[in-house]
């Protein structure tokens, strides 16, 4: 079965063919690094990680991009969010990306996600913006007031493709600022005027400004992937207006097709409510690993559709945590019975025997599932239904034989493990059988950190190397830097 995609676009499930054979390039919006990432951050990144994941268990060479949003992101007054909250905590906003942006990462992390092949931050990037804009000026699809460059909607082909909106629509919808220099209300801003107060400013053809939010992710995209490529994700609440933006600057800067492929995750909702500060039910991920790990919290993720909305509670959560513990169980016993076997069956006495029809079905209704649209709850109900047959097997008097139970952990790794990122493919994590949140394994690492320090300061550096090695060995990589030693998984 070929792999179906879901494409916003034609708002129809498309068989997936890359621009160039065997190739895949793809971005997704990244996090705007103002506040610490919340439940839909992980909800959408882990969704867009298991589509890198499975177009590369497919064979494909995939170069992705997500981007650093560090400063243009604008709100309806037109003021940017990181210059509004530099001013809440009065300290430079370069200093709450830098500081939000290690957050960021290390709640990825815990959630198991990959690292992005290229993350390229806006502020990197201002010439790229500053020529795209240079060129839609020149072509006709832009005008300059005052120092702001905006876009002119109406002269864009196909404005509202993405979104279904027509142009009335789209003003009473924008998220840009209304001034009243602008020619019509949904035309948005390329480039901005700095006021006086603005501290994050560059120097422009039309002045001190900085770039407005839609033409960084155009600019950053196009670096990396070219003027056309694979598939562009994000958050269905992106889909307009940035990524309506985005399409029509870049198709009327490029004249040609700028994403093949349209993939928008649903939001998430608490207890049935829309997720907000104001209702008081928002929930940020460092919050949530106190009391969940960061697994079960994937796990329960991916047991919605990232096309579907995705309702938290703590009901839900425990649900989620006794499906996981059942596979992670799961593993461990398989494992021991693997190291066990030699034990139980001496040589000359090891069963040969296969079972009839193996895990082969298995993994075909896996792959089934995941071809059809990144279908996870599918994926996993077929998990389930492994373990399931395959404790049949082992209390049955067929005796599975060692290759045999060695060629289901493996499956089992591969698809629980590698594609869906929900088991650990370390065997020591999972020897515990109660095993701790993260949160307690992060208190543990960095009591360590602390024993080596105290080590290394009375100069015992077999101890110190020794804590350090072992650590490795276990999947964990001590740094010493001059402002002090730090731990990452390796």
């Amino acid at each position: 079965m070929a792999l179906m995609i879901y494409n916003s676009l034609t708002r129809t499930k498309e068989e997936f063919t890359p621009l160039v054979s065997g190739h895949v390039g793809m971005y997704v919006c990244g996090p705007t690094v103002y506040s610490h990432s919340h439940i839909g951050h992980g909800k959408s990144y882990v969704s867009f990680d298991i589509i890198v994941r499975y177009l590369r268990f497919c064979g494909y060479n995939v170069l992705y991009v997500q981007n650093i949003t560090d400063v243009g992101h604008l709100l309806d007054d037109g003021e940017d969010r990181m210059l509004k909250q530099s001013k809440i905590e009065k300290i430079h906003p370069m200093q709450i990306a830098e500081n939000i942006t290690r957050s960021y990462f290390e709640d990825m992390d815990a959630l198991n996600i990959l690292r992005p092949d290229i993350s390229p931050r806006a502020t990197g990037h201002i010439i790229e913006q500053i020529e795209i804009v240079k060129e839609l000026l020149a072509k006709g699809f832009a005008y300059e007031v005052n120092g702001s460059v905006y876009f002119d909607v109406r002269k864009a082909k196909g404005y509202g493709k993405l979104s279904g909106r027509k142009l009335e629509e789209a003003a009473a919808g924008t998220r840009v600022d209304v001034r009243d220099e602008k020619r019509s209300p949904e035309d948005f801003a390329l480039w901005k005027r700095a006021d006086s107060e603005h501290i994050m400013r560059w120097p422009s053809p039309w002045g001190e400004g900085f770039p407005g939010w839609h033409v960084e992710c155009s600019a950053m995209s196009m670096k990396y992937l070219g003027e056309t490529f694979d598939i562009h994700g994000g958050g269905l609440d992106n889909q307009f207006p940035h990524h309506e933006c985005e399409i029509a600057q870049s198709e009327s800067a490029t004249g040609k097709t700028f994403v093949r492929y349209w993939i928008h995750n649903n939001l998430v909702t608490v207890n049935g409510q829309k997720m907000s500060k104001s209702l008081g039910n928002f929930t940020t991920l460092k919050d949530a690993f106190k009391n969940y790990n960061p697994l079960v919290m994937r796990f329960f993720i991916l047991q919605c559709h990232y096309r579907s909305t995705l309702d938290f509670s703590d009901e839900a959560l425990a649900g989620a945590k006794a499906g996981y513990d059942r596979l992670k169980n799961f593993m461990v016993h398989l494992r021991e019975a693997i190291s066990n076997y030699d034990l139980q069956f001496p040589k000359g006495q090891d069963s040969s025997t296969k079972i009839n029809g193996g895990i082969e079905p298995f993994k075909l209704q896996f792959q089934e599932a995941m071809n059809d649209d990144f279908n996870t709850p599918r994926a996993i109900a077929v998990l389930f239904n492994l373990v399931s047959e395959v404790n049949v097997w082992l209390n049955s008097e067929l005796r599975p034989s060692k290759d045999f139970l060695l060629e289901i952990e493996t499956a089992f790794s591969t698809l629980a493990g590698k594609v869906l990122g929900i088991l650990p493919t370390k065997t020591s994590v999972l020897s515990t059988e109660n095993h701790e949140p993260d949160l307690s394994l992060r208190e543990l690492l960095g009591l360590l950190v602390d024993v080596r320090n105290e080590v290394r300061k009375n100069k015992l550096w077999g101890l110190s190397d020794l804590i350090r090695d072992r650590l490795k060995s276990l999947g964990y990589v001590l740094e010493d830097k001059k402002e002090g030693t730090s731990w990452k998984r390796s």
